[in-house]
């Protein structure tokens, strides 16, 4: 990145006109002929009126600030584990090595599809048993976190549906048992402390990287931050801050569906610069099945387009992703010896 523009696009950014998708209006062709629009375009988009009501949002906010709020001590007996299950803490994960000094200046939580100990599926890489705080320090924290859980959820895979018509797909394409029959799907809660940004310095709340998976919901409040640059290969590099929407999913597509529709639909560079005042953020990303196998699907590839990817299988592509992202374990252990 030259970092000369990166301090010009910062002091004056322009904002990013997004498609909005109505997940209530009967009109699908004209939802699937702007998410394609989108999804060629940019790779982001904004999804209103999606059955997760404004109190629940709110309340996942106020629950995420009591959570944030706690001594950190307090914050440190829930480390995320192997499975990236419950805390991780500031500079835990470097998104842009190339450019950052220290790491993320944001502070996170990972919640998944909830699998007891004793369930085979728990020998997974991403399931297992998830970490709650207690019920007398946070009461009703874990409901409250399952409950929009399971409805992100729901919201994704009805933005899947939409993804499969615009690829020239069945609806239900990606319903289908192997892909999204038993899916990874992750809650991260986020907050990035009142730091102004330096990307003259590297420092940002978050590195510029596209996300790894299948897609994404992100969820705001009013506090901007994430920015976007639509072509990752410009000398030099434009970004576009996306605007929060009260009560909208901001939704972005990972380097997964990059993959599999032979990058046809972009997997978009992205990255979160602060400006001063806190902001908390929570992330939902879909993730098809453990042994699904991601490779090119047969409505976008032809003679003159051959499949640009060799197959890969979903948890070995995001477990090597995830690696390759976030801070040795065996750091927090030494410190605490």
């Amino acid at each position: 990145m030259n970092d000369a523009n990166a301090i010009e696009v910062a002091a004056g950014v322009p904002t990013s006109a997004l498609n909005l998708i109505d997940l209530s209006s009967s009109d699908v062709q004209r939802s699937v002929s702007l998410l394609k629009q989108a999804c060629l375009d940019s790779g982001f988009f904004y999804v209103i009126n999606h059955g997760i009501s404004q109190d629940l949002m709110e309340e996942v906010f106020v629950q995420s600030r009591r959570f944030f709020g706690l001594p950190l001590s307090e914050k440190m007996k829930l480390l995320r584990n192997e499975k990236h299950r419950g805390y991780t803490p500031l500079f835990d994960q470097v998104l842009d090595p190339a450019n950052q000094i220290n790491g993320d200046y944001k502070e996170g939580y990972y919640i998944g599809v909830e699998v007891p100990e004793d369930d085979p599926g728990a020998q997974k890489p991403h399931f297992g048993p998830n970490l709650w705080p207690s019920e007398e320090i946070l009461p009703r924290w874990r409901q409250t976190m399952e409950k929009f859980h399971s409805q992100a959820l729901n919201v994704a895979k009805v933005v899947s549906r939409i993804i499969a018509l615009a690829l020239d797909l069945e609806a239900e394409f990606f319903d289908k048992p192997e892909i999204l029959g038993e899916p990874i799907a992750t809650l991260r809660l986020l907050h990035y402390e009142g730091l102004v940004s330096d990307p003259s310095k590297g420092i940002y709340g978050a590195g510029a990287h596209s996300d790894f998976g299948f897609i994404t919901l992100l969820a705001t409040e009013d506090v901007p931050g994430l920015q976007i640059c639509k072509n990752k290969d410009a000398k030099p590099q434009t970004w576009e801050y996306v605007l929060p929407l009260r009560g909208a999913f901001i939704v972005n597509l990972g380097d997964m569906l990059e993959r599999w529709s032979n990058c046809i639909f972009r997997s978009t560079l992205h990255r979160v610069v602060g400006n001063g005042q806190e902001r908390y953020s929570i992330a939902c990303f879909l993730e098809p099945n453990h042994d699904c196998l991601i490779e090119c699907l047969p409505t976008c590839m032809s003679e003159e387009n051959h499949p640009k990817f060799p197959p890969v299988q979903c948890q070995t592509y995001l477990s090597q992703r995830y690696a390759d992202t976030h801070a040795d374990l065996n750091v927090y252990r030494r410190e605490g010896a």
